[in-house]
């Protein structure tokens, strides 16, 4: 039995088709990122799979259950952390983890958690005082307390700086060398690349890619490339004189060369300097999961999608 399986998820909200006939699993032990702009689809996608929302068609198994109608049995089974995690100003972690226990009615080794977390040395510090990557350590923490098979992470990262952010990464990785199975979202697409072992990217309610990050890159990714500074004489001279295919880039002053097999870049180089004219600045590129989205995805839905979603009633609670 795979931890998600999706088939055919649809969910509208009135004349806007949030989402729009997705299917895609995933596998025990991945972290399997859902990207996408605003309005994609992916917070509507998570709520279904949170069993927050009922889905108008399709079929969805988390964990061998329908979220919609064994929400309460699912939730004793999945840890979620919300994109805007808070908790009473006044408690500290520790406290918040036991009594997060009380509402599972388990017991559990707090110190055990907090130190899966990274969060020992602000276990007696309260919630309001704690810096913003402590806070979203305290959300990981209470997500662990019922020890869930499945975890969803919602912008995990999202507004910290950089030592917090790999902070948490330390803390995701730890987490999948364990054998959780996480569910992430993120704005951020080097975060996707370094965490996830698969991702899939949506846009208007539609999957657009799927796959590992490097498979992904490589079927929609220009490939890898040489670029030298200089005019668009060299250029010419460059394609003249050899079997190479060359483009000239006028905004950034760039002969861009296509390499098929890495000894093209010593070929460019060598006619480069075979011409007499001045070339600058050299450098082998590659496109990133970021240049890749950009050219997937069309502009955000904006607000209108967002606001939709929000008019709909979803469940309360997660007991």
């Amino acid at each position: 039995m795979l931890p998600i399986e999706v088939s055919q998820l649809r969910k509208n909200y009135g004349d806007l088709k949030a989402v729009d006939g997705i299917s895609f699993t995933v596998k025990e032990g991945e972290v399997f990122g859902l990207l996408g702009p605003n309005g994609a689809g992916k917070t509507t996608t998570i709520e279904i799979m949170e069993g927050l929302r009922e889905r108008d068609g399709g079929d969805v198994k988390v964990l061998g259950l329908d979220p919609w109608k064994k929400g309460y049995e699912l939730h004793k089974k999945i840890g979620v952390i919300p994109q805007e995690f808070t908790f009473f100003e006044k408690t500290t972690p520790r406290e918040a983890i036991i009594y997060y226990a009380d509402l599972f009615n388990i017991k559990v080794d707090p110190d055990q958690i907090l130190k899966d977390v990274l969060l020992e040395e602000s276990t007696k510090t309260y919630f309001d005082e704690l810096s913003g990557g402590q806070k979203r350590k305290t959300g990981l923490a209470l997500s662990l307390v019922n020890s869930p098979e499945l975890l969803f992470l919602d912008e995990p990262t999202t507004g910290l700086d950089p030592n917090a952010r790999r902070a948490i990464w330390e803390v995701i990785r730890n987490l999948k060398a364990k054998g959780k199975t996480i569910i992430l979202t993120t704005h951020y697409l080097d975060e996707a690349q370094q965490l996830s072992d698969r991702v899939a990217i949506m846009d208007h309610g539609h999957i657009v890619a799927m796959g590992t990050t490097s498979e992904i890159i490589q079927k929609h990714g220009s490939g890898e490339r040489l670029t030298i500074q200089g005019t668009q004489k060299l250029a010419d001279y460059i394609k003249t004189n050899t079997e190479l295919q060359v483009d000239y880039d006028k905004t950034r002053g760039e002969i861009v060369i296509p390499l098929q097999k890495k000894i093209d870049a010593l070929a460019g180089l060598a006619a480069a300097e075979q011409s007499g004219l001045e070339w600058g600045q050299i450098q082998t590129r590659q496109d990133s999961l970021d240049d890749v989205f950009v050219k997937l995805v069309s502009e955000p839905a904006g607000e209108q999608g967002e606001m939709a979603v929000e008019q709909k009633p979803k469940k309360k609670g997660l007991f």
